[in-house]
């Protein structure tokens, strides 16, 4: 999978090029517009896409709320400061200049234009569309004008219930539906589209990003978990009280907050909609960031008799990296020095340069000196190097996962013959199951880890048990409909391929348990997916796993946090006999995700068990 900033490059790029290909739209028009017909409420309409969607109107009048002077989407705000009473009509709308506006807030201007429905990221991306003037011819008729008041986002205002149904007649989406503001969420935040909106003493739900946007929430209690976020625990919890902040103003000016803060006050603004997270409050001004003390977790050291297992995503980690130092001290100081960890997203030791390099072992020995240095074990190591970029992932960086284990305390039995295209296979040896390579993949050439990371499973063993360990990471999320799509409910395409990956795994860790009935078998990783999943069902299978993340309070099962929602991508499953036996503790540390300054983007789990 490309970078996130790559990603974020490329759909600006894609967003400029759609902007720019409204703005050179011609429309004839059948019949003519006329200012003292045409207002603010009548283009915006009661549905998302505006009745003169295609069409000319002339000298629309407005106030001007906001002015975007910087990026491919240049143009302001402007809003009638004489509403009508209909609450399913926006009062606001954005007028697209393509270059910096010579308008300034409190203009009362007048604008002929096309009105056109723009959507962010293209017409395949799922999203809603903003409407928009084009191609405008603005007269600004007189400045210094008192801004309409904002309308307040709260905890009362907003709905419980999140989005209608989508029309089934239009594939799911609800753009031509009748908009209910009093009844959905989505419906109310669309019914403010382009006005000015407030909120006041929201608490930030997830951190501030690269791009200076935050997000928080106006509803402090929904599915609030003891350090801030806002735990998303079922599809149907979507939590409706999230909205995204940025700011109109330089992203340096923007705070540098993490989960559990607070922007005190009112931060105040025009109601866009975003690509990279639909409704977004642009703030002209910002509350005043108040910390909540967020500490990041440490988690307890295994006893003599506990095997410690972890999975942990070092996001992308090469040799160029400046991230080895921090991730050592999270291994060191946060996880304890785990007995064996599941490293995802290892590259090889040239990371992104796509010149057919394959191996990892500079960057994996780069790491374990590292955790020497911070005071640790000095990890063993193995893994398996993918065929050149076959795995997925950002090109050429040959991501894999990779086992370090702590020589000390377990072992690892070496069974030859194990590569990127031989497939491990189970069999008995002295009445127990085990593995016919070690370290070895599972079913390479399967269609399920088509431009995938293939699992990699491998024998340990602690006081003389053997457990038998799968690190896997399952295909991303990338190209899901978002949860404020137009199409309701949201398509999950991306979990078809996870489904498959998942089918495979339960199917060799059934052929464990039919040699070994009793077998310690852990299955661990990035799944990408949440503990309510499709797919996590699929992987537990009829019983022959279990994710122990289910073990936690529910308010405290997430490893990730991701448009305010935070939810379970990390997971660590259990055979039966771990789960009867008793006495394991898992724990999912926040170091990472609840962060501004996070080295990666996931959260580590850790599991304590007696084999």
């Amino acid at each position: 999978m490309p970078s996130k900033s790559s990603a974020r490059l490329a759909a600006l790029t894609v967003a400029a090029v759609c902007s720019a290909a409204v703005a050179a739209q011609t429309t004839v028009l059948t019949t003519p517009a006329h200012a003292d017909s045409v207002r603010i409420h009548d283009i915006q309409g009661t549905t998302r896409i505006s009745p003169y969607a295609g069409q000319q109107v002339t000298d629309v009048a407005g106030t001007v709320t906001g002015v975007r002077g910087y990026g491919s989407s240049r143009g302001f705000w402007m809003q009638d400061p004489r509403p009508d009473d209909d609450p399913a009509t926006s009062e606001g709308v954005f007028v697209f200049t393509s270059s910096t506006p010579k308008v300034a807030v409190g203009d009362a201007v007048t604008v002929s234009g096309t009105v056109s429905e723009f959507v962010p990221g293209g017409a395949t991306s799922g999203n809603q569309a903003i409407t928009e003037i084009t191609k405008p011819d603005v007269t600004v008729v007189s400045s210094g004008n008192p801004v309409p008041a904002p309308v307040v986002i709260d905890a009362k205002s907003v709905p419980a219930a999140y989005a209608p149904a989508g029309d089934p007649a239009a594939k799911g989406s609800v753009n031509a539906l009748p908009l209910r503001p009093s009844r959905y969420a989505l419906d109310y935040y669309e019914s403010l589209e382009g006005m000015n909106v407030q909120v006041s003493d929201a608490r930030v739900v997830t951190a501030t990003n690269p791009y200076g946007e935050l997000w928080v929430t106006v509803k402090p209690d929904e599915n609030r978990n003891r350090r801030g976020g806002t735990v998303y625990g079922s599809y149907d919890s979507q939590n409706t009280g999230r909205l995204q902040i940025e700011s109109l103003g330089p992203i340096a000016d923007f705070p540098v907050a993490n989960v559990g803060d607070t922007l005190a006050g009112p931060t105040t603004g025009p109601l866009d909609y975003n690509q990279f997270g639909g409704y977004t409050l642009v703030a002209d001004r910002l509350g005043t960031l108040k910390s909540g003390g967020l500490r990041r977790e440490t988690t307890r050291g295994q006893s003599p008799g506990e095997l410690a297992v972890a999975t942990y995503n070092v996001e992308n980690l090469d040799p160029s990296d400046t991230t080895f130092d921090a991730h050592a001290a999270a291994i060191v100081h946060h996880l304890r020095s785990p007995d064996i960890v599941s490293l995802e997203e290892i590259q090889d030791n040239n990371g992104a340069v796509d010149d057919g390099t394959v191996d990892a072992s500079v960057t994996v020995t780069r790491l374990i000196d590292a955790i020497v240095a911070a005071g640790g074990p000095r990890y063993d190591w193995r893994g398996i190097d993918p065929a050149d970029k076959q795995d997925g992932g950002q090109p050429g960086g040959n991501i894999r996962q990779v086992f370090l284990f702590n020589p000390q305390r377990v072992s690892f039995t070496d069974r030859p013959g194990g590569d990127s295209t031989t497939a491990a296979g189970v069999t008995k040896v002295r009445g127990k199951a085990a593995l016919t390579v070690s370290p070895g993949r599972i079913n390479p050439a399967s269609d399920a880890w088509q431009s995938s990371r293939k699992p990699l499973a491998g024998e340990f063993v602690f006081r003389g048990r053997t457990v038998v360990v799968i690190a896997n990471h399952f295909a991303s999320k990338g190209g899901d409909q978002g949860l404020t799509s137009q199409y309701q409910p949201p398509a999950r395409g991306s979990e078809v391929q996870r489904h498959l990956q998942a089918a495979e795994v339960n199917s060799f860790v059934k052929d464990i348990l039919k040699v070994e009935k009793n077998a310690a078998v852990v299955t661990l990783g990035d799944m990408n997916d949440f503990e309510f999943s499709g797919t996590t069902k699929i992987l537990e299978g009829g019983g022959e796993l279990w994710s122990a993340i289910k073990s936690l309070p529910r308010s405290e099962r997430y490893s990730y946090v991701y448009q305010g929602n935070a939810q379970v991508l990390d997971q660590i499953l259990v055979s039966p006999s771990i789960r009867r036996g008793g006495g394991f503790a898992y724990d999912s540390v926040h170091i990472n995700a609840e962060f501004h300054d996070q080295i990666s983007d996931h959260d580590p789990q850790v599991l304590r068990f007696r084999p």
